[in-house]
């Protein structure tokens, strides 16, 4: 809903799409017992999409990154768990998955919750929480309180670091971690839980992850050294233990029991195995890229899916075990986001190592040019649409062809300590880059070569924003010194220096171009007349945080901010109040951009997450 202008009601961003997905979170992509949707965390959110349509709906409610995530059998409840700062309740949130509501919180552990496992008829919940904890929890799902709890592993041993419920009773479970196993009973009557030690005899070794077994007889660990081991629940010994000649590379990360009795094996090299017998030996092998953190099985034996440290997603059928890409995003922080002009269909995002192009109505990305070693710190598309340019911390400019990723031309040297800021004049004939340096320079872009105009030298720290008005005369550049300027791009010369007690980091042309507006690390929103540089507006753009970037929508109506609040906020440009805010980042927000379309607001952050907003209707 749109708020009214002056009544003080603020909006909500309605979140419409989210591209990411934390690989990092053990376990955390998971097929939900319907056999249509999936749920993986995203932050402080935790995304629900369904497998067929692609449509997506979200949990918010976590107020740091989600750290873990379980359903219910019947699939009634979705649990998830968060990280917090030590000495603070890392809370559990219980949602109602077919009204996806928040039920309950659930807060008695401290800095981390680390896992997170139903019992079978989903009557109990059981936690386990992080290094600075250390407890295990039992929760009672339909009372929404704690049973009972204890420390979950000996203090001979090491952390706890995985847990789950049995397959058949809900007063079982067990938890293992660094040299330890326990199959633990819960005592309804007097509410306590006591652990029963596993026997390994001289098998000293770290488990990562733990599957039961349908009849509860057994479970299975994988383990940082490479091998599997099989612990039969009543004696409480290990009966298997394998491979034995050729362990698995990295460490076994993740495992999935299959109804035939077979073992699909993850590891940190990303190689997913299918291992049979009491030996576990391998029949068939396919690799992925990154180290498989999750693997999840679609209710049936004919379908999975796997989840990376790469945040990637691959979907696989039992019978071929060929692995299929179904979800990619950025890895590291994204640093920038442009839209090509006048097309909202396309956008383009920079990260380390890598541009990368999405067609936003399927979230899908097109095209991935990858430079190693090297970060893109901000991107450009040119007028025309012909051009990518792109600006690196290795002090290079590099173009690319849009349509297939190759390489145009390099600019090499074209800043000392790195180019921080790129534009392109309307005519694609001029580059102006920002470097870390300080300096603006402008370059000439011919057919076959690119020469250096000017210099222009007036900041003294890096450039972080540059912008260029309609006919190309003039441009602002803004700069971490706490200088603005304002430049004659005809003779190249400083037409206005605008100072401020701030890191400026963001700064926007009013499209009638008689106003900028500019932010930094001093949380303020200024506006200046261009004429003179004068303030004539300043507003709180937040209350505690800097911010990042900003965008202003075509007819000058609202603008938009976003910062280290995790925020992302639309104002009003003539109130110079906030209309609407948008919460679903967990990291700071690097920069966001309007659709030329003005239809939906793209937001990208520090923790490689890109997420689209409805723009809200006027009505």
């Amino acid at each position: 809903m749109a708020a009214a202008k002056g009544d003080g009601a603020v909006g909500e961003l309605e979140l419409q799409a989210a591209i990411g997905f934390n690989g990092h979170v053990p376990c955390g992509l998971i097929c939900h017992p319907d056999k249509e949707h999936i749920l993986y965390p995203l932050g402080c959110t935790v995304v629900i999409q369904h497998l067929d349509t692609q449509k997506q709906s979200f949990l918010h409610g976590h107020t740091n990154n989600v750290s873990c995530v379980a359903v219910s059998r019947d699939g009634t409840y979705v649990a998830s768990g968060q990280v917090t700062c030590i000495g603070f309740k890392a809370d559990i949130i219980l949602w109602d998955f077919p009204k996806q509501e928040l039920l309950a919180r659930l807060s008695l552990h401290e800095g981390k919750v680390e896992g997170l496992s139903f019992s079978p008829r989903g009557i109990y919940l059981v936690s386990l929480g992080g290094q600075d904890d250390g407890r295990v929890m039992v929760w009672d799902v339909s009372k929404r309180e704690a049973v009972c709890g204890s420390p979950a592993s000996p203090r001979s041993a090491g952390n706890a670091n995985v847990v789950v419920c049995s397959s058949c009773r809900d007063e079982m479970f067990v938890t293992a971690g660094n040299f330890t196993i326990r199959v633990w009973e819960l005592d309804r009557a007097t509410k306590k839980i006591h652990p029963s030690e596993c026997y390994t005899g001289q098998l000293k070794r770290i488990a990562v992850c733990v599957q039961m077994t349908n009849d509860d007889d057994d479970f299975y660990l994988g383990t940082t050294s490479g091998d599997v081991l099989k612990v039969n629940t009543s004696s409480k010994v290990v009966t298997a233990c394998g491979p034995q000649k050729k362990k698995f590379s990295m460490g076994v990360t993740a495992l999935l029991l299959l109804k035939t009795g077979g073992l699909i094996v993850g590891t940190g090299e990303g190689t997913v195995a299918l291992c049979t017998g009491s030996d576990f030996q391998v029949k068939k092998r396919m690799r992925v890229e990154g180290g498989v953190t999750s693997l999840t099985c679609r209710g049936r034996d004919d379908q999975f899916f796997i989840g990376t440290n790469k945040c990637q997603m691959y979907r696989s059928a039992y019978a071929t075990f060929k692995e299929e890409l179904v979800a990619v995003c950025h890895t590291e922080a994204v640093n920038d986001i442009v839209f090509p002009a006048g097309h909202s269909d396309l956008f383009v995002t920079c990260s380390t190592n890598d541009i990368r192009v999405w067609y936003t109505p399927e979230r899908w990305e097109r095209l991935r040019i990858t430079v190693p070693n090297v970060t893109c710190q901000a991107v450009e598309v040119t007028r025309d649409g012909m051009v990518i340019l792109s600006a690196w911390n290795d002090g290079k400019i590099r173009a690319f062809v849009p349509a297939t990723g190759e390489p145009m031309y390099e600019i090499n040297n074209a800043h000392n300590l790195g180019v921080t800021a790129i534009a392109a004049t309307s005519d694609c004939k001029q580059i102006i880059s920002g470097g870390g340096d300080g300096q603006v320079r402008i370059w000439n872009i011919g057919e076959k070569t690119q020469k250096l105009r000017e210099v222009l030298k007036e900041h003294r720290g890096a450039v972080s924003c540059i912008k260029i008005n309609k006919n190309d005369k003039e441009g602002v550049t803004a700069s971490l010194d706490g200088t603005c300027v304002i430049w004659d791009l005809v003779r190249y010369v400083r037409k206005q220096m605008i100072l401020d007690n701030t890191l400026f980091k963001c700064v926007c042309y009013h499209p009638g171009e008689y106003q900028i507006i500019t932010s930094g690390t001093d949380r303020k929103i200024v506006y200046w007349e261009v004429l003179d540089g004068s303030a004539i507006r300043e507003v709180q753009g937040s209350l505690s945080s800097s911010i990042s970037g900003m965008d202003i929508t075509s007819d000058g109506v609202s603008f938009v901010t976003g910062g280290d609040d995790h925020l992302v906020k639309l104002w009003d440009y003539q109130e110079g109040a906030v209309t609407h805010v948008g919460v679903g980042h967990s990291g700071s927000i690097t920069r966001l951009k309007i659709c030329p379309a003005n239809k939906f607001i793209v937001s990208v952050s520090a923790d490689g997450a890109v997420l689209t907003w409805k723009y809200p209707s006027s009505g």
